[in-house]
């Protein structure tokens, strides 16, 4: 159930963003809820093999190369889902900055909520 949950404010933080950005389109919730679901997937299998392929650059660069490899993740996403289109490189870098964002604050208001 918490996965779940997860996954429908991760689909939320997804259509506020694509309102929010010119260069995201999501052409519905459904839509959204997959996007959301793919990056979930992306993030468990792929993003661990980028990391570590790619752990001389982000060393010298202080870690800052993770947000190449997360902008990265949402154009796979892009290529893997219809209906989800991002309109480059520096607009995914955004959208991967803000969802992260959106996520964590969303996420902390469901923890506020189990404590209750």
């Amino acid at each position: 159930m918490k996965t779940f949950l997860k996954l429908a404010l991760t689909a939320l933080a997804v259509v506020v963003l694509s309102n929010i950005l010119p260069g995201v389109t999501v052409n519905g919730y459904g839509t959204a809820f997959i996007v959301a679901l793919v990056i979930a997937i992306l993030n468990m299998f792929v993003r661990p093999l980028l990391i570590f392929f790619t752990l001389p650059a982000t060393i010298v660069t202080l870690g800052l190369f993770l947000f190449a490899i997360n902008a990265f993740i949402i154009l796979m996403a892009d290529k893997l889902v219809n209906g989800f289109a991002v309109s480059g490189f520096l607009t995914a870098l955004f959208f991967s900055i803000l969802l992260s964002i959106f996520r964590s604050a969303l996420f902390q208001l469901l923890k506020d909520d189990r404590k209750s």
